[in-house]
């Protein structure tokens, strides 16, 4: 039987119309989705942490601790350089933050003994919390070898990582390479192969959306309910074929009343036809949860 894999929702930050950060809305999701999921990552890749300003960051971090609790929540304080990923670290840490995430340094290449010293001051700057490493080699330009990896762990004390794009097929590697540590999968697509692989479950931009799903399929898991396991993976897979922008993410909230589709980046959003197959998904979803109640 699989263990049931952890799913901690990476959560968008919704704006309002005029492109400020609306914590009235953020909120509701927040609680939404934390009500069914094990957690949150707030200000991730999901969350266009790059165009976030310091104070933005810090606001939902301490809005995110608030509705959920230290326990729930992972705060992304990455940054192309450790001094201001240390600061913002040492503040959400004074938020009540307990768990918290760094992407690695990106848009300059970095050296494996540049990267050791970029979590190690981070480390400095909270000595007493979860530190996990946010590996992203397609956006950040940075690959990180399992073996260097495992020194960064050893180097940083690392409570684990998360790993997408290409990381997350080296997920077995890095299990290997520093085991005991909770390594998540950005690729949501597949949580049972996640579990295989050595993986405590999946960080998802995707359970934002369809936080149902997920935690029907995680529990199914868990229980050993294969027959289940199997029909809400098909589901799931239909969801994955809608592809996985930001855009996207938000269109299908914005139709389920959870905010609107306005971002700061560029972020795909879905032409009609698309956004009718999101729309469609949606009332897939929402007809199969009802079937099951």
């Amino acid at each position: 039987m699989i263990e049931a894999p952890v799913v901690i929702s990476a959560v968008p930050t919704l704006f309002s119309g005029d492109g400020e950060v609306d914590l009235g809305a953020n909120h509701a999701l927040y609680k939404h989705v934390a009500g069914l999921l094990d957690g949150l990552l707030i200000a991730g890749t999901t969350g266009e942490f790059p165009v976030l300003d310091d104070a933005e960051r810090l606001a939902l971090i301490e809005l995110a601790l608030a509705e959920v609790g230290p326990d729930r929540v992972i705060a992304h304080v990455g940054a192309p350089d450790a001094r201001r990923s240390a600061r913002l670290a040492r503040a959400a840490a004074a938020l009540g933050a307990t768990r918290i995430a760094a992407i690695t340094p990106y848009y300059l290449p970095a050296r494996p003994d540049e990267l050791i010293a970029h979590f190690g001051q981070v480390r400095e700057a909270v000595p007493d919390v979860e530190l996990y490493a946010y590996i992203f080699p397609e956006r950040t330009g940075l690959r990180v070898s399992a073996d260097v990896f495992a020194a960064l762990a050893s180097a940083a004390g690392l409570a684990g990582a998360k790993l997408s794009g290409s990381a997350a097929g080296e997920l077995a590697a890095y299990a290997a390479a520093a085991p005991g540590l909770r390594l998540f999968s950005g690729d949501d697509s597949d949580p049972a192969a996640t579990m295989r692989a050595g993986g405590a479950g999946l960080i998802s931009g995707r359970s934002s959306a369809y936080p149902e799903i997920y935690a029907s399929l995680a529990a199914a898991l868990g229980s050993g309910d294969l027959a289940a396991a199997s029909r809400y993976q098909l589901v799931l897979d239909g969801i994955v074929a809608l592809g996985a922008s930001i855009g996207r993410l938000k269109y299908a909230l914005q139709l389920r009343g959870l905010g609107g589709t306005t971002a700061r980046m560029a972020v795909d959003p879905p032409d009609a036809a698309l956004a009718d197959a999101i729309a469609a998904a949606v009332a897939d979803v929402t007809a199969l949860l009802r079937s099951c109640l």
